[in-house]
């Protein structure tokens, strides 16, 4: 038997690998070299290169490389790789063994069985002993406290999560539990600073932030309660950074709609809307289009339900070309008071303006069925019925039936089957169609279609 330090002598006659073993060495292995973090450097040795292609060529040369320590790096990964035990594949160790070749002599060496060691435990110190065994007291008291807080016996249920914080002072959960029971007790202000420090606690030991969201939703909540949203709101904010969850974000919401409504309506003040809407209404008499505008826009933030106010404001808005908006105002003028006759009628100069003419004449006459002496409402509507019946140039035709046609109304009575039918006998029955017409809903579509431009008379 060759020496354990020697690694270049010639292999024994007729020693070969075990059946089976010289496909370690196949077409894969220089790509599980290279894939093994701890082979791969390997690949820069030119000597290691060369013996690897040797293996490749002849497998049974490995007797005598067992001495190159990157080589049995190289076979033990292999072995590993082929998912091969030593003691166990095809008998390979004892197979070697009875050869009595320098082979078997470095398997011994390289697979001596390690003894068996006994895993040693860390002892712990006196005061981690403590520490530990205060831990779990300190969850056996937040454990009392929860079911006293589910029997609402809530005084009990805070001294037991008193007891668990003395002993853990670690765990902000226990002030958190502590907080939920104040905010149950509406005692609002200790149930803030019980999430405040509970949040503090947390970042000190790192507690997960899931833990620490929920704290400051609590406090949003508590904040919600003391009517205090500014705050709530930012509460929320901050626990959203913290971790996101839907419901903190559904509290988020809430609370930001019913802000604006409590800020609209803090801000509304009916002495200050009067100052504002006679500022409106001098900037309106000296044709200062721009800060009437302003001034009426500040009146009626201040009271949102006199309806005098928007129709001073859409009287302005329609001063700086702004009938949309001017249109917006009456609709809100008359959702507050539907009877409002002159809103009615500037509702119809407005669309008179915006060459809705069908829409005008509604709004004319809505306006003289409650005041039938109207003279705004009189005169607007003589205008109007003169427009409509006035000779049109093919280009205004074109482009009033163009805008009506995108008028919901309109669309809705063209596609009405009776009016289509009436349509039709116009052009081939006008019997029919003047016997129609004596259906007074019949009669009324089409002055709409006649006054909108869509439908012409001769």
């Amino acid at each position: 038997m060759y020496g354990s330090g020697s690694s270049t002598a010639p292999a024994s006659p007729g020693m070969g690998l075990p059946p089976g073993m010289g496909n370690l060495f196949g077409p894969d292995m220089m790509s599980r070299i290279a894939m093994d973090p701890k082979l791969r450097g390997y690949m820069s040795d030119p000597d290691f290169m060369e013996k690897i292609q040797l293996l490749q060529k002849d497998p049974n040369q490995l007797s005598s490389m067992m001495g190159d320590q990157k080589i049995m790096d190289v076979f033990m990964a292999m072995l590993g790789a082929n998912g091969l035990d030593m003691k166990t594949s095809d008998n390979f160790e004892d197979e070697l063994k009875q050869k009595d070749t320098p082979v078997a002599t470095k398997i011994e060496e390289v697979y001596e069985e390690p003894e068996p060691m006994e895993e040693e435990l860390p002892e712990l110190s006196p005061a981690e002993s403590k520490k530990r065994e205060d831990q779990k007291a300190a969850l056996k008291a937040k454990e009392n406290g929860n079911e006293l807080y589910k029997a609402k016996k809530f005084e009990e249920a805070l001294a037991a999560y008193d007891e668990a914080v003395e002993l853990d002072p670690t765990c902000m959960t226990f002030l958190s539990n502590k907080a939920a029971v104040y905010l149950t007790m509406k005692k609002y202000d200790d149930c803030i600073k019980m999430c405040t420090d509970a949040v503090e606690v947390g970042k000190v030991n790192r507690a997960p932030f899931e833990d620490r969201a929920k704290a400051l939703t609590r406090c949003a909540r508590a904040y919600q309660k003391k009517g205090d949203l500014g705050t709530a709101i930012e509460m929320c904010k901050l626990s959203k950074i913290e971790s996101f969850s839907k419901d903190n974000e559904r509290l988020l919401k809430t609370m930001e709609l019913d802000k604006r409504k409590a800020d609209v309506a803090a801000y509304q003040d009916d002495e200050k809307a009067e100052e504002a809407k006679q500022r409106g209404n001098t900037h309106f008499r000296n044709k200062e289009w721009g800060d009437a505008v302003g001034a009426y826009e500040e009146a009626v933030k201040r009271a949102p339900k006199i309806a005098t106010t928007r129709n001073n404001l859409a009287a302005a808005l329609c001063k700086v070309m702004d009938f949309n908006g001017a249109k917006r105002q009456i609709e809100a003028a008359l959702e507050i008071d539907p009877k409002y006759v002159k809103a009615l009628a500037r509702k119809g100069d407005i669309e008179v303006l915006m060459k809705e003419n069908h829409k005008a004449m509604e709004s004319y006459r809505a306006g003289l069925a409650i005041e039938p002496d109207n003279a705004a409402c009189t005169e607007g509507l003589r205008k109007v019925s003169t427009m409509v019946n006035s000779k049109m140039s093919e280009e205004e035709r074109k482009e009033r039936a163009a805008h009506a046609m995108a008028d919901p109304e309109i669309q809705s009575i063209l596609q009405d089957p009776v009016m289509m039918q009436v349509l039709r006998d116009f052009q081939e029955n006008p019997a029919a169609a003047n016997q129609a017409m004596s259906d007074p809903s019949v009669r009324v579509k089409l002055e709409k279609l006649i006054a909108s431009g869509v439908v012409q008379t001769s």
